[in-house]
């Protein structure tokens, strides 16, 4: 539920939703998204002074929180 949510983010995001990559790894306690997208559509991802990608992990966060879960995300270059 939670990569699906980060994919979908993502892929709206950017300019080539295809190349748009997210894994999930779990662990005990927490759970690490990784998102991997185009170098060019990084930015758009990261967004002015990190705001996206803030935005994103407060949402992960809420909806971790939902299924009872610590998640974090990580962008990949």
């Amino acid at each position: 539920m939670l990569k699906e949510m980060i994919e979908y983010i993502a892929k709206s995001l950017v300019d080539n939703p295809d190349e748009v990559r997210v894994t999930e790894v779990e662990g005990e306690q927490t759970s690490v998204i990784e998102l991997k997208v185009a170098k060019e559509d990084l930015g758009k991802v990261i967004g002015k002074q990190g705001r996206t990608a803030r935005a994103m992990r407060t949402l992960l966060g809420a909806a971790s929180t939902k299924v009872r879960k610590r998640s974090v995300l990580e962008i990949l270059e």
